[in-house]
């Protein structure tokens, strides 16, 4: 078998959840790239058109679709509505959020700040961060399963999970590391119970990478510089990193592996380095 076969993706049909931005958008890209034909499904209606535009300019097939990923019915509408257009063969349940930093925030004069312990952790916060993390990641997995079983061809489920799901991670929020380390265990469950239709299921654990995460804070130098020291790799990761293991997992070089988690972190889960 050749490797341009393995790695071939033209012509099955592709969802992405959050697909508009960041670590999405590179999944969009990359699939696109090879000529599957994608869906994208995110809230935010002018990135969905801007990245549409641009990518149909270059003659790839995209379209979208703006969805609350937290909202089952529509979920489902939307998978049936884009396994009507292209059948379905690969879903990327990418969409996640943390608005905010973990308990080990601090302030300028370098004091933590109180309002992120557990103790002020709202009801309305982690509910939203579960939600659209560990929720909406289980919608997907059960909207793919139904519309992908029939076809009697498998498929490929990935989900975006987080390095905060291998160990604990306190610069981020509680909800975030829970939700994160659910949808990991969600995907072996999964991939147990999905093997015998030939659909397999597995999960991406990215490391730091620049997105617009946690209201943006990765985009700011001093956090970039912070999470560097971190890396033994000595910096954070460029979406467009994503792209390779995006497409091994949604392609047939990925053929035997599945409940996996793989993590791409730039070394980040073995500790610091002087």
């Amino acid at each position: 078998m050749d490797l341009q076969h393995l790695f071939n993706v033209r012509g099955q049909g592709a969802i992405v959840t959050g697909g508009a931005s960041g670590i999405g958008l590179a999944m969009v890209e990359a699939l696109a790239s090879q000529g599957a034909h994608v869906t994208i499904l995110d809230m935010d209606a002018a990135g969905i058109d801007r990245e549409v535009d641009r990518l149909a300019a270059q003659g790839l097939s995209v379209r979208g679709r703006v969805l609350d990923v937290t909202d089952r019915p529509a979920v489902d509408a939307a998978f049936d509505e884009a396994a009507a257009a292209h059948g379905l063969d690969i879903v990327f349940a990418n969409a996640g959020i943390d608005p905010g930093p973990g308990f080990m925030a601090f302030s300028d004069r370098g004091q933590r700040l109180p309002e992120h312990a557990i103790e002020h952790y709202s009801d309305e916060r982690w509910h939203r961060v579960v939600g659209v993390s560990l929720d909406a990641v289980f919608y997907a997995i059960r909207a793919a399963a139904r519309l992908m079983k029939p076809q009697g061809r498998g498929g490929r489920i990935v989900v975006t999970t987080s390095i905060s799901a291998v160990r604990p991670a306190p610069g981020v929020g509680m909800a975030y590391m829970a939700a994160k380390s659910g949808a990991a265990h969600l995907v072996r469950t999964a991939a147990l119970e999905l093997a015998r239709d030939r659909i397999r299921v597995n999960a991406i654990a990215p490391g730091p990478f620049v997105t617009h995460i946690a209201n943006g804070r990765m985009q700011d130098p001093a956090v970039q510089a912070a999470h560097a020291k971190l890396v033994p790799l000595g910096r954070m990761a460029s979406t467009e990193e994503i792209k390779g293991l995006a497409l091994f997992l949604a392609s047939e070089a990925s053929s035997f592996v599945t409940g996996e988690q793989v993590v791409i972190d730039g070394g980040a889960s073995l500790g610091a380095v002087d």
